[in-house]
């Protein structure tokens, strides 16, 4: 019976394309109409049938990562493609009883993201204290784990992340020497490093991951500029300095949609009166919705991606102003497409560090985090934020004489304690 029930599910979903479905009792079914490249996966139970057919958002990636399904032909971003492009009258279409266990999950929402303080570090704990020979396998040599800025098609990893930390160095308008900088989740310490050697920054930055902060700290050291950096192991809502400038690339999406208020508000007392604020985070393009629960359980416990609508809200009620919002389209896509090739070019090394299971979470969370930037609804924003609405440049043409003059530093090394030209309005 549970079959059947299938075979009638994928046929609504996948009405092109070369998708097949092999059952436990060895029964074989096409979807598609057999043109382009082949998927094929073996159900392994008839549990894991009846699984992923009640709850696929959660079930195809834990039966997965379980083995009580297999990929014969393809990967699982095969499997994701065929799925989000099968149908050629729009796009994946959520039958009633997913809607339903979405709406119940969107009714406890706030439980799930109680992110106080205790929690919030060992929420951090469960993904960013992995050993760092697993990131070393897929991220780039400077450990960006954020979307990169993919400035021309052909550009590489490499270079699409320091493009990245150089448009948001641009936006941070660094105009003058020893500007005090607040690094909010500076992960293993690139952003800051790049601030401190390339602007002559004076950078604190802080986690909650005992692990980026060892490697901050080691990478401050050896970079010479123990000075200027400063990596501390604390919340952000127990700093008390001020700072000329706040940067946050890749955390707002663990704060919680209960801290927004805290956050910006806490972000806005941090801030000096003349400083500038940008934040990067992910975001998405429609309706306040709730996060995937195989993410949730799996890879970020407590974590939430904003729709525009639920940010600026609290944006407006700490009385920062927002001086420029820009919108990064796909940019996250090809981001986690190189990661995503990289870890499989390299998966027998990660499963040498943990195990076959944690291999395939890892295969079904970057395959589908590419799959919603490229298909489904997710973009990066990026806030510019300030007290004061002269505190930046009142046209955009100061990004790109910044990106410019970052360039050249970046050709000469970056010795010594360039800055930008005289840019702010003044």
């Amino acid at each position: 019976m549970w079959n059947t029930i299938f075979d009638r599910f994928i046929s609504t979903i996948v009405r092109r394309g070369n998708f097949r479905v092999t059952y436990a009792n060895g029964k074989s079914k096409l979807f598609g109409g057999g043109s382009g490249k082949p998927t094929h996966i073996r159900f392994n139970s008839d549990k894991a049938v009846r699984l992923v057919l009640m709850n696929p958002e959660y079930y195809l990636g834990h039966c997965y990562a379980e083995g009580m399904f297999d990929l014969v032909e393809g990967d699982m971003y095969d499997l994701l493609e065929a799925v989000f492009t099968g149908n050629p009258d729009g796009d994946f279409e959520y039958k009633p009883w997913m809607k339903a266990l979405a709406a119940v999950r969107y009714r406890f929402r706030n439980f799930r993201e109680n992110n106080v303080a205790a929690k919030s570090r060992k929420n951090v704990q469960h993904h960013y204290d992995l050993t760092g020979a697993l990131y070393d396998i897929f991220l780039d040599s400077d450990r960006q784990y954020s979307c990169a800025y993919f400035e021309t098609p052909d550009s590489d990893l490499e270079q699409a992340q320091l493009a990245k930390k150089r448009h948001i160095a641009a936006k941070m308008v660094m105009n003058r020497p020893n500007l005090s900088v607040l690094d909010i989740g500076c992960g293993w310490g690139g952003m800051a490093l790049y601030l401190a050697r390339l602007l002559g920054a004076k950078v604190k930055g802080v986690t909650l991951s005992d692990e980026q902060l060892a490697i901050a700290k080691s990478r401050a050291t050896d970079s010479g500029l123990s000075d200027r950096l400063r990596f501390e192991l604390q919340d952000y809502r127990h700093v008390e300095e001020k700072f000329d400038r706040i940067v946050s690339v890749g955390m707002f999406e663990h704060v919680g949609r209960p801290f927004y208020d805290q956050y910006f508000q806490k972000s806005a007392q941090l801030l000096k009166k003349d400083g500038v604020m940008l934040m990067h985070t992910i975001g998405r393009t429609d309706m306040p919705s709730t996060t995937n629960p195989f993410i949730e359980k799996y890879i970020f416990p407590g974590g939430y991606i904003p729709s525009l609508s639920e940010v600026m809200p609290a944006i407006e009620r700490s009385g920062l102003k927002i001086t420029d919002i820009e919108i990064l389209r796909l940019h996250y896509a090809e981001t986690l497409k190189a990661w995503r090739e990289k870890f499989m070019a390299r998966r027998e090394e990660a499963k040498a560090l943990y195990d076959e299971k944690f291999c395939r979470i890892w295969e079904f969370y970057l395959a589908s985090s590419e799959s919603a930037f490229r298909w489904q609804n997710l973009v990066i924003f990026q806030f510019q934020l300030a007290h004061d609405q002269e505190a930046v440049p009142l046209t955009r043409d100061y990004i790109q004489s910044a990106e410019s003059c970052l360039r050249n530093i970046e050709q000469k090394q970056g010795t010594g304690a360039a800055t930008f030209p005289q840019q702010a309005a003044e």
